[in-house]
């Protein structure tokens, strides 16, 4: 195990070069704006303008190779196509470590309750101009309890301040934490809840992934990590709560209670979901660390590349759903723009392999939730250069046979094409830029230098980029 909190994760990321540190940034669009300008560096905000020092903010914890192999605990130098594999390899064989409960742990440092509970007393960001509020919740876990199944579910879902001791909680449709709380909405009585800010990194990516229902993210994040999570089970809702979390809370959500939510600049780079009446979440506890940090990972439009660590773990993810369906020879998998540009690179094998892989991709686990493109390219395509991408959809896509649109696909309010009220349901397409299979032994050979004499000279003549 390479850290055991974000404390010790922290230190990793210093001693690696990574970590900047900001006095005196104003919580009120500031924060956020550095965020979107700088995601190069994990930056640690501290003595934050209205707040006293020590009360922190942490983003960018996500936005390097080198941070999510550590947040992964695997070697600080895993390249890309490494860093795949061993999440492919984890994905498939994981033995899973449940959580143990402790007596004690460094959330406990700080305990208040009733009236003494103020939100606000955390320097909680403004993070986009049109924001209808201060969200405390971007990089969160939010834990929650099926009622009749009795699993426990870890989901990063936006939380906005809403009052010293009120939270609006928004959960898209069809995520777990959503259908828990519709079941104990259906049953009339309130949803226990528990919430941090402030957490391993390792818990936040996880509880960012689609696991399969039913699963918990804990129980996997143990496995990953090799050693069982410690945790204290919640005094007002009983829930495991991460020991070593930098703030916490447990309240209730309640049915018959609503606030405004909203607008929030989402990654989509849009305020799409615009505002809403969301379900109170009334707080009767919390609990935080000394000097706490809130982690945040506002979002924005996302960045060119498909390196981000959730976009390296679901191609992991969608990688071995495709191969369980059976589809042979894929040779890559990236992700683009979140969930809305999938690419499979395949070894075309037979007549509608290509299509096959495009079909499933568009749809399968990791992948379904709002995709809008699926693009299959064969396997001298770097997946991972979406300059690559692009030129193989515009010389071996022929738009009126290479293009198929499919309707009714999974979407949610964040979708900013879809009206409202259509809103939960899109198109998509599923486009193949490969060679035509049936005449691909004649299809124009490749112009350029090939890969063995690119390496070939490159070596020979490393002093011209020395």
């Amino acid at each position: 195990m390479l850290y055991r909190d974000l404390r010790e994760w922290l230190a990793k990321v210093e001693e690696a070069g990574e970590l900047k540190t900001l006095p005196g940034v104003d919580w009120n669009l500031e924060m956020g704006a550095i965020a979107e300008l700088y995601p190069a560096y994990a930056v640690l905000f501290d003595s934050i303008k209205d707040y006293p020092a020590g009360y922190r903010v942490l983003v960018g914890l996500l936005n390097s190779l080198k941070r999510s192999a550590l947040t992964s605990h695997l070697p600080l130098d895993t390249d890309r196509n490494s860093f795949i594999s061993a999440w492919r390899e984890r994905l498939r064989n994981l033995r899973p470590l449940s959580p143990v409960e402790v007596g004690s742990g460094p959330v406990l440092e700080n305990v208040k309750s009733g009236k003494e509970i103020n939100l606000l007393d955390f320097p909680v960001p403004k993070w986009h101009e049109l924001d209808g509020g201060r969200y405390i919740g971007t990089a969160d876990v939010v834990i929650t309890k099926d009622p009749d199944e009795g699993w426990i579910n870890l989901g990063t879902y936006r939380v906005m301040v809403h009052d010293r001791d009120a939270l609006a909680l928004y959960i898209s449709p069809g995520k777990h934490g959503r259908i828990h709380r519709e079941k104990y909405f259906a049953a009339k009585k309130p949803c226990p809840v528990a919430i941090t800010f402030g957490q391993d990194p390792l818990l936040f990516l996880l509880a960012s992934k689609q696991m399969p229902f039913g699963e918990s993210e804990y129980d996997y994040a143990g496995g990953v990590r090799g050693e069982p999570y410690e945790v204290i089970r919640g005094e007002i809702t009983g829930l495991p709560i991460p020991a070593h979390a930098e703030i916490a809370v447990e309240g209730e959500i309640l049915p018959d209670e609503k606030v405004s939510e909203g607008p929030f600049g989402e990654w989509t780079g849009y305020y799409a979901s615009g505002e809403q009446k969301e379900a109170v979440v009334r707080i009767k506890r919390l609990l935080y660390r000394d000097n706490p940090i809130i982690t945040g990972f506002p979002p924005f439009r996302q960045p060119a590349g498909a390196d981000t660590c959730n976009s390296l773990v679901r191609a992991a993810a969608i990688w071995n759903t495709l191969e369980q369906a059976g589809v042979p020879d894929i040779r890559g998998v990236a992700c683009y723009q979140a969930y809305f540009f999938t690419v499979v690179a395949i070894h075309q094998r037979y007549p509608g392999h290509a299509r096959q892989a495009g079909i499933l991709a568009s749809n399968c686990d990791n992948a379904g939730y709002m995709n809008r493109y699926a693009v299959v390219v064969d396997d001298d395509i770097d997946v991972a250069d979406f300059n690559d991408v692009l030129w193989a959809m515009c010389t071996r896509v022929d738009p009126a046979r290479s293009i198929e649109i499919t309707e009714r696909g999974w979407s949610g309010p964040l979708d900013p094409i879809i009206p409202k009220a259509e809103k939960g349901l899109n198109s998509r397409a599923i486009i193949d830029a490969c060679r035509p299979f049936e005449w691909m032994k004649d299809f124009p050979p490749v112009s350029g230098a090939s890969k063995e004499l690119k390496d070939k000279v490159k070596k020979k003549y490393r002093f011209l980029t020395d």
